[in-house]
């Protein structure tokens, strides 16, 4: 499980709202946003496009805390939406959310699956272990948020279930469900292959191939 990292962002405040401004800045190789949240009222921002869409394929830059530097100053915030173009690799508008150090926040960090090649389910019996959700919604202080959380696979056998109860979230961490929920994380099953026996046709019946399917993700 990784530490938080901050990284850095820039952007600056604007007065032009509306349809007809954004356009004007996107002309311009720049991104309209928004940081909103705190003591201070929402802030209006532009941002360089190409420096924010290579920040967008960092997966860090999706859970962590950022310093976006507003004018020269530095405001401690998260990611919070991201509008893109339907068929375009460009960024339509961007939201920030201000933090505070003494207030919790809420966000969807990244699962990072690991060890399962050592696990008994596929070193022992040719498993298959299936990875059934990505992400997890967290909620924790600002100190406290991890960059992502490894999920170890290494005792996973054939049938286990690995449930979100069972993972070991970092201290001050805890897990955002709703009251009974307990989602599945990860499965472990054998793929089974058609056997010669179903493949055989009986004498007079045309001669079909039984291809298996693969196993299903949740």
């Amino acid at each position: 499980m990784a530490n938080q990292k901050v990284l850095e962002i820039s952007a600056q405040s604007r007065k032009e709202e509306g349809r007809g401004a954004s356009r004007r800045l996107r002309r311009a190789g720049n991104v309209p946003g928004i940081i909103y949240g705190g003591d201070s009222a929402p802030t209006p921002i532009t941002l360089d496009h190409n420096a924010l869409y290579h920040a967008l394929r960092k997966e860090s830059f999706h859970s962590s805390i950022l310093t976006v530097s507003l004018d020269g100053k530095g405001v401690r915030a998260l990611l919070r939406d991201v509008q893109m173009h339907p068929y375009k690799q460009l960024v339509l508008h961007v939201d920030f959310q201000r933090i505070e150090g003494n207030k919790k926040i809420s966000l969807r960090v990244p699962l990072h699956f690991v060890n399962a090649e050592n696990s008994p389910a596929v070193k022992l019996d040719g498993a298959v272990i299936n990875q059934v959700i990505m992400e997890l919604e967290i909620s924790c202080l600002p100190k406290d948020l991890p960059e992502f959380i490894d999920v170890d696979l290494s005792e996973m056998k054939v049938g286990d279930t690995l449930h979100v109860s069972a993972l070991k979230l970092p201290a001050g961490v805890t897990a955002v469900l709703l009251r009974g929920q307990d989602p599945t994380v990860a499965s472990a099953s054998v793929v089974k292959e058609a056997s010669e026996e179903e493949g055989a046709a009986a004498p007079g019946e045309p001669i079909t191939t039984a291809q298996s399917a693969p196993a299903a993700k949740e």
